[in-house]
């Protein structure tokens, strides 16, 4: 059977391993605890940007080589999409 000093030595370590006590020292300064918050939110901005776009270049990357190959039906739809796309880059 566990004793409760194993019990209270174990959660102790668990909360150490969790840095709990950084969380709690943190709480205690909300300058810094919005500081954090706003530069993780631009992170995460730039970071969602940055994925799409290079997400949308691959598509506009491998509509234009598909509308290459000139197969009638989806060629000429994959053409107007890409004109549609790089008229709306343009301006």
């Amino acid at each position: 059977m566990v004793s409760d000093r194993d019990a209270i030595a174990r959660v102790a370590r668990q909360l150490e391993q969790a840095r709990f006590g950084e969380y709690v020292q943190l709480l205690h300064a909300p300058m810094q605890l919005l500081w954090r918050g706003l530069l993780a939110g631009i992170a995460r901005g730039v970071g969602i940007a940055i994925g799409f776009t290079l997400f949308s270049a691959v598509i506009v990357y491998g509509l234009q080589q598909l509308g290459a190959l000139n197969v009638p039906i989806i060629g000429t739809f994959i053409a107007r999409i890409v004109k549609i796309v790089q008229v709306q880059l343009i301006h």
